[in-house]
C-alpha cells in the first residue's frame, strides 16, 4: 500500500514491575542522526503519559519514568492561578480538564482568549489553595476515564519538580496577554521559576513573549522554542499567520533555537488520509542553525493509512527515514518513540530466525483484501515467516484460499450477477449466505475482493481504502507456487467445515489437500507445511498420512484445560492456536491476570501460537498503550508465546528484528513487558471493572470429535472400512472436480436437504 513511498502514588505499583538495575540502557548509539546536533531525537512527554492518565497529572509524570526512555522531558502548558502560581493543565478552561465545574457551580464566566469570547471556568480567578478540591480528568473523551476519580490533584511546576523530579522539564507558555488583563505577569513568573528551577526547553507560540524574555536566557542551558500553531491562524502579537511567519525562520533564530510544528508541516497528509511528499522544513530550519521539534504525536489518532495503524512506523518515518531526523517529538505516548530510537532505528532487514514465528491472517490482510494475491505477496516482503491458506472449495472442485465460506463477507458477490445465490446452512453460518460452493471458480474470479474491517461498523476506522477491492483471488495450487518462490520459511493450511463438506457434499478436503500439497512438491522440499485446523478429527486424519506440523486451533476463550484435554491435543497436535485474550484474561479494556495455559500447553512439548493481533489502538487493552509493538512485546516476551498469528505482518517481523533482543538482562524499561492487571490497583475502587464469571476450562469433550468421515461419490456403495492408505491420492483438486460433477448445483432448494 502506500505505506511503501491525590490519589495513590503510581510508582509504587508501577515501579513495582520496572525492575530497575544498574546499567538498563539503549541499543542505539548516538552518533549518524539526522539531527542538528547528530545526537538521537528528544522525547517530550506532553503532560506526561497522557494518552493513558489525565494529562499533567501524577500518574501520568510519574509513569514517564516507568514507560519511556531514562532521559526523557516532561511537558507542562503552565496557567497562572489567581495569586501567581504557575500550574500545570492542558488547557486554559479548567471544565475541560477537570471536575471543577462540580465544585464551583456558579463558577463559570466569559472572557475574552486572543480576540475570541471564551466561556468556562478559568484558573485566574481562583488562588492554588482553592483548587486543592478540584482533580484532574481525562480531557480526550475516546480514552479511559477509569482514573478520572483517583484524587489526581492540580500540580503547581514545582510539585512536578519536587514530586517527580522530572530528567527534564519543557514549559510551555500561551495567552500572556490574557494573563496581562487580569494583572498576572507571565513574563516575571517564568524568570522567578528559573532561579530555583531548571526549565531545559521553554516554548510559547507568541513571538511577542519570547522576544521579551530571550534576553534573559542568553547564555543558559534553557531553549527557547517557537512554537506554530495551525498554518491559518494568527499570531496574536504580530497578527501574521504562522504560514507568513514559516518563511522568516531568520527572524525567529534571532530570539529563538529551535521551532516546534506541527508534524503535519513535515508530512503533510491528503484529504483521503495518505501521505503527501514531505516538506523541506526540516532541511530549512537545519539550515538555519535551528532545531526543529514535531508536535501531535498519538497512538490513538487516526494516522495516515501509509502507517498501517502503527504508530511506531510514524514516528520512524520523522526521525529514520535516511533523508533527516526532526530533533524531538513532542507525544502523549512517550513508550513509543522510545522504542524507536532505541530499538528500531536502522534496522537490518534481513530476515531473522527464530522465535516468535510470524504467521500471517489471510496474507497481510490488514493492508489488502484477504487471501489475494497482493496480501500475499505484501506479507512475504513484510517479512512473514509463514503465509497462510484458508481452504475454500468451489462449485467445480477447484480448492481456493478465502477467509470465509461466505463470500458476502469478502466479496461483491451481493452487487453481481449471482446475487440471487443465497442459501440458508445452519451448519455452517445462522443467516444466510453465497457459498464458495455456490459458485464455479471461474464466478468467483468475476467477483472483486473487499478488504477486512474488523473495526469499522464500532469505530469507523478503515483499512487501506484505496485498495480496498484491489488484487485477485488465489486457488491452492497458485498460492503453493508462489510460496515455493518467495523467501519463506512455511506455509500454513487452514481447514474448517470439513466434517460438513464430506457429510454433505461428499468431499474429502483432507485427501485433496494433501495430494495437491505432493503436487506442488511439499513432500520433498525443506519447507514447512503446518494444518491448522478448530476440528481435531482432520488433524488425527493429516496424522495419520503425513508428518506435517499439526496446529490445533481453540476457537473460544477459555482460561484453563484440564490434564486430560492437554494429554488428548498432545496425541494429535504439535502446536494450539489460542485466541489473545485466553493467554491475558480481559475486562472492559483492561487486562485482568495471565491465564499461565501458555505454560502448561509447553509443559506438554506444544508450541503455543497467540491470535489474531492487529495493529489497531482499539483491539488492544488499555495496558499495552495504543502500541502494537507494546503487545506483541507482552505476549513473547512476557507471556512467552511461540508465534504471532497476525494481519500485519511487518509489525511483527520488524518486532523480531529489533536491536535490543540481544540486550538480554539489560533492555531498557520501555522494552520490558507490561504484567496484566497491574493498572486495576491505580483505579478507584467503585470505578474498576467489574469482577468477570470464571473463564471456561478446556474438557477433554471440548477436544475430542468423532472420526473423519469416509467420503464416497453419490450411487456408489461405500467401501468396507480399511487401514488407512500408505500415501495420499496425487492430485486432489482432479478429484474433488470428479466428484462434483456427479453433484447437482448447491442452490436454495439443496440446501434444505441439509439442513
Amino acid at each position: 500500500m502506500g505505506k511503501r513511498i491525590h490519589g495513590g502514588d503510581v510508582s509504587s505499583v508501577l515501579l513495582a514491575f520496572l525492575w530497575l538495575q544498574l546499567g538498563l540502557t539503549t541499543a542505539q548509539t548516538s552518533s549518524a542522526w539526522r539531527t542538528l546536533s547528530g545526537n538521537s531525537p528528544a522525547i517530550i512527554a506532553k503532560g506526561g503519559l497522557s494518552g493513558l492518565f489525565p494529562d499533567s497529572s501524577s500518574y501520568a509524570y510519574q509513569s514517564v519514568s516507568v514507560f519511556s526512555a531514562n532521559d526523557t522531558t516532561s511537558w507542562c502548558d503552565v496557567r497562572l492561578t489567581k495569586d501567581s502560581v504557575g500550574v500545570c493543565l492542558p488547557d486554559i478552561k479548567l471544565d475541560n480538564c477537570t471536575d471543577i465545574q462540580y465544585i464551583f457551580g456558579t463558577g463559570k464566566k466569559t472572557y475574552v482568549v486572543n480576540g475570541v469570547n471564551t466561556s468556562g471556568w478559568f484558573s485566574v480567578d481562583y488562588n492554588l489553595s482553592d483548587l486543592a478540591p478540584v482533580t484532574l480528568t481525562q480531557a480526550i473523551y475516546s480514552r479511559t476515564d477509569r482514573f478520572d476519580s483517583s484524587r489526581l490533584v492540580i500540580l503547581s511546576v514545582d510539585d512536578v519538580v519536587t514530586q517527580v523530579q522530572p530528567s527534564s522539564l519543557w514549559l510551555n507558555i500561551q495567552h500572556d496577554a490574557f494573563y496581562s488583563q487580569h494583572n498576572l505577569n507571565m513574563s516575571k513568573y517564568v524568570l522567578s521559576l528559573t532561579k530555583r528551577v531548571t526549565v531545559n526547553y521553554l516554548s510559547s507560540p507568541e513571538l511577542a513573549f519570547l522576544r521579551r524574555i530571550a534576553p534573559s536566557f542568553t547564555n543558559t542551558k534553557t531553549k527557547l522554542i517557537f512554537r506554530f500553531l495551525d498554518k491559518g491562524i494568527k499570531e496574536p502579537s504580530t497578527n501574521y499567520t504562522y504560514r507568513v511567519l514559516l518563511k522568516n525562520l531568520k527572524l525567529i533564530g534571532t530570539f529563538a533555537s529551535g521551532i516546534l510544528v506541527p508534524k503535519s508541516y513535515i508530512w503533510p497528509v491528503a484529504p483521503d488520509n495518505y501521505l503527501l511528499p514531505y516538506s523541506s522544513i526540516v532541511t530549512d530550519a537545519h539550515k538555519a542553525g535551528l532545531e526543529i521539534y514535531a508536535a501531535d504525536f498519538a497512538n490513538d489518532n487516526l494516522l495516515s493509512y501509509n502507517y498501517s495503524y502503527d504508530p511506531l512506523a510514524e514516528y520512524l518515518f520523522f526521525i529514520d527515514n535516511g533523508l533527516f531526523s526532526v530533533d524531538g517529538v513532542v507525544t502523549d505516548f512517550p513508550i513509543t518513540p522510545s522504542e524507536a530510537i532505541g530499538c528500531f532505528s536502522r534496522l537490518n532487514k534481513s530476515r531473522v530466525d527464530g522465535k516468535p514465528l510470524i504467521i500471517s491472517h489471510n496474507g497481510a490482510s490488514g493492508d489488502y483484501p484477504d487471501c489475494t494475491d497482493l496480501a500475499y505477496n505484501e506479507a512475504v516482503e513484510d517479512g512473514a515467516d509463514v503465509i497462510d491458506c484458508p481452504v475454500q472449495v468451489t462449485q467445480d472442485g477447484i480448492l481456493m484460499c478465502m477467509s470465509s465460506v461466505d463470500l458476502i463477507e469478502v466479496t461483491t458477490v451481493t452487487k453481481s450477477p449471482y446475487s440471487s445465490r443465497l442459501s440458508v446452512i445452519p451448519k455452517l453460518k445462522r443467516t444466510a449466505g453465497i457459498f464458495t460452493f455456490n459458485l464455479t471458480w471461474n464466478e468467483i474470479q468475476k467477483l472483486k475482493p473487499i478488504i477486512s474491517q474488523p473495526f469499522y461498523q464500532l469505530y469507523r476506522l478503515e483499512r487501506n481504502p484505496r485498495n480496498k477491492n484491489s488484487g485477485n483471488f488465489t486457488t491452492l495450487s497458485d498460492f503453493l507456487a508462489l510460496a515455493n518462490k518467495k523467501s519463506v520459511s512455511g506455509i500454513l493450511i487452514s481447514i474448517e467445515n470439513a466434517v460438513f463438506m464430506a457429510e454433505q457434499l461428499r468431499i474429502d478436503v483432507v485427501d485433496s489437500v494433501i495430494s495437491a500439497l505432493n503436487d506442488a512438491g511439499y513432500h520433498k522440499t525443506a519447507s514447512e507445511v503446518m494444518i491448522q485446523s478448530t476440528d481435531s478429527s482432520v488433524l488425527v486424519k493429516f496424522k495419520q498420512l503425513t508428518k506435517h506440523k499439526l496446529v490445533y486451533k481453540i476457537d473460544e476463550v477459555v482460561g484453563d484445560a484440564i490434564a486430560s484435554s492437554i494429554k488428548d491435543i498432545e496425541a494429535f497436535a504439535d502446536a494450539v492456536a489460542l485466541r489473545k485474550e485466553s493467554i491475558y484474561a480481559v475486562n472492559n479494556l483492561f487486562t485482568t491476570e495471565e491465564t499461565g495455559l501458555v505454560p502448561k500447553l509447553h509443559a506438554a512439548g506444544l508450541d503455543v501460537y497467540a491470535y489474531v493481533l492487529r495493529n489497531e489502538f482499539v483491539s488492544q487493552p488499555w495496558d499495552f498503550l495504543s502500541d502494537a509493538t507494546v503487545e506483541i512485546n507482552a505476549y513473547v516476551a512476557g507471556a512467552g508465546v511461540d508465534g504471532i498469528i497476525t494481519d500485519f505482518p511487518g509489525t511483527a517481523s520488524r518486532y523480531k528484528r529489533n536491536s535490543c533482543q540481544k540486550l538480554g538482562s539489560k533492555k531498557p524499561n520501555y522494552m520490558l513487558p507490561i504484567p496484566a492487571g497491574q493498572l486495576l490497583g491505580l483505579m478507584a475502587p467503585y470505578l474498576q471493572p467489574p469482577a468477570l464469571a470464571p473463564m471456561p476450562v478446556l474438557n477433554a469433550t471440548d477436544v475430542i470429535e468423532p472420526p473423519f468421515p469416509q467420503v464416497t461419490p453419490e450411487g456408489a456403495e461405500a467401501p468396507p472400512p480399511a487401514a488407512p492408505p500408505k500415501a495420499a491420492p496425487s492430485s486432489g483438486q482432479r478429484r474433488i472436480a470428479s466428484l462434483f460433477l456427479a453433484l447437482p448445483p448447491v442452490t436454495l432448494s439443496v440446501v434444505h436437504l441439509l439442513l
